[in-house]
């Protein structure tokens, strides 16, 4: 997916481009979920990236994480998927894009995190109550969703 997103950009450049993505939120036996802080801008997202040409939504999104933390993901929901405004971007090295993230949810997983590979710069376990600061953008309204399904919603925390 690289190669072809390489692709796109170089022919329009930073421009506007639409992103299909696939996101996990991970939740442990305690009821905390999996974050990782990004290393392209040091902000917290859940796990997940772009899908590639021709792969199914779940594929993907079992891939970003394992790829991102290190561990295996066992079986999933789809939570929602999350477009629009809310959801444009601008990359540190100005690439623009409008991401469609379709976001599962999981319960079961095997293996323990680690945030040692070039995307990821540290993995955790958070409390809904004790979320980190710093929120990647696209990630914010799937934070808020989830706050406020589980009943938490506290604004602060997706600011």
């Amino acid at each position: 997916m690289k190669d072809y997103i390489r692709g796109m950009r170089s022919l329009i450049g930073h421009r506007p481009l639409m992103l299909c993505g696939a996101s996990m939120i991970v939740f442990d036996d305690n009821g905390r979920v999996l974050m990782l802080k990004r290393s392209d801008n040091g902000r917290w997202c859940f796990p997940g990236g772009a899908i590639e040409l021709g792969e199914r939504v779940e594929e993907a999104a079992a891939r970003e994480v394992l790829e991102e933390t290190g561990i295996r993901v066992g079986p999933m929901e789809l939570f929602g998927v999350f477009s629009g405004p809310e959801m444009h971007h601008v990359y540190p090295n100005g690439d623009e894009v409008y991401i469609v993230d379709t976001v599962f949810c999981c319960r079961s997983y095997s293996g323990n995190p680690v945030g040692d590979n070039p995307e990821t710069l540290e993995v955790g376990f958070f409390d809904l109550s004790a979320l980190p600061g710093d929120i990647n953008p696209p990630t914010r309204p799937i934070v808020a969703e989830l706050l406020r399904r589980m009943g938490s919603a506290t604004p602060d925390k997706v600011n």
